[in-house]
């Protein structure tokens, strides 16, 4: 049976909460609610918060000028209402729109021997700055976010086990499609796979950290050009009794994490990816992408997912150190008895 991913290739985590009954908890943080919603919801509280609000003060105005008078005197000049040339619902409705909106066309106006339009009017002109501060920083936040930003973060579709500098090591590779760098950038790695403790507790969903540089900073990116990526496979690394066979057989999920700042917007960005068991190919090596050209380095992201076969054993890495120490201990015992034996 195939695995269930974890994280999927596009970054999105496939996880879904249920059952939750605290949803209390989703009001008090009403400006992330709302940038968390779908577009279309978006856009539809985006109108009803406008559209309500209007028609709200809108029927205040005309319930005013009801209950003054002002309706019933319409075309007397000698009368002097609240709103000029208020003569209905629609009319108090435009006036709404005009009075939060600071449009100001001039027809319509108040006069001062309305206190309760002179209060309403500052109440308002107070509350329909509050909503548009409000609904308008959600549209720039959600216009803003930087996830769109790592849509062009992209990963290679496949990690790789080889041999560097003698050393297996668990390989992928990152790069950044666009001009505009990622400052800061970061890498971190998570081996997700089942383990039972030895009090016989079974974790579905166990975590465990990949090292791919942190002692040595090298997990720290200066992500101009397409990089590799390197987990070296030593005593320390969950891959490390795991040979070419026990690979093709197991069931793991490596998870993969770039972090970092938009240099355009200094907003934080994260892109994610994840590898399964049968996309980890041993025995292979990512093709070269850069070149040097005149006055210039280029990349060709034409075979950035690209792989070649290469030499390497299919022991795993404690079998390949146990290998290497007894053929030095071998030529350490050697080189002793042939000048003896000179």
């Amino acid at each position: 049976r195939k695995r269930q991913r974890y994280v999927e290739k596009d970054g999105k985590c496939n996880v879904q909460h249920g059952n939750v009954r605290e949803t209390y908890r989703y009001l008090t943080d009403i400006f992330t609610t709302l940038v968390d919603l779908k577009w279309r919801f978006s856009l539809l509280i985006f109108i009803l918060a406008y559209a309500l609000t209007w028609l709200f003060f809108g029927l205040i105005w005309w319930v005013i000028a009801y209950s003054r008078g002002d309706l019933e005197h319409l075309g007397d000049h000698s009368w002097t209402p609240c709103v000029n040339n208020l003569n209905g619902f629609v009319s108090a409705f435009l006036f709404s729109i005009e009075t939060e909106t600071t449009i100001g066309y001039g027809h319509r106006v108040i006069t001062d021997t309305c206190p309760e339009g002179i209060v309403l009017l500052l109440l308002q002109a107070i509350l329909g700055s509050m909503v548009n501060a409000f609904m308008v920083g959600c549209m720039f936040v959600k216009i803003s976010q930087p996830n769109k930003r790592a849509e062009t973060l992209v990963f290679s579709s496949h990690a790789v086990v080889s041999l560097r500098d003698d050393r297996l090591c668990l390989m992928f590779r990152v790069g950044d499609l666009r001009d505009s760098h990622i400052v800061e950038a970061s890498i971190r790695a998570k081996l997700i796979q089942s383990k039972q403790t030895q009090e016989g507790e079974f974790i579905p969903l166990d975590q465990t950290d990949l090292s791919v540089g942190f002692e040595t900073g090298d997990d720290r990116l200066f992500l101009v050009s397409p990089l590799i990526i390197s987990h070296e496979i030593d005593e320390r690394s969950p891959f490390w009794d795991v040979s070419r066979g026990q690979l093709e057989r197991d069931d793991f999920e490596i998870v993969v994490i770039l972090e970092g700042m938009v240099e355009a917007t200094g907003m934080t960005c994260q892109a994610r990816s994840s590898y399964l068991a049968d996309e980890v190919l041993w025995g292979h090596r990512f093709t070269p992408l850069l070149s040097l050209e005149e006055g210039f380095y280029e990349v060709d992201y034409g075979g950035f997912h690209h792989t070649v076969p290469v030499p390497t054993p299919a022991c795993s890495a404690r079998q390949l150190a146990a290998a290497a120490a007894r053929r030095d201990a071998h030529l350490y015992w050697s080189i002793p008895s042939r000048l003896d034996e000179a």
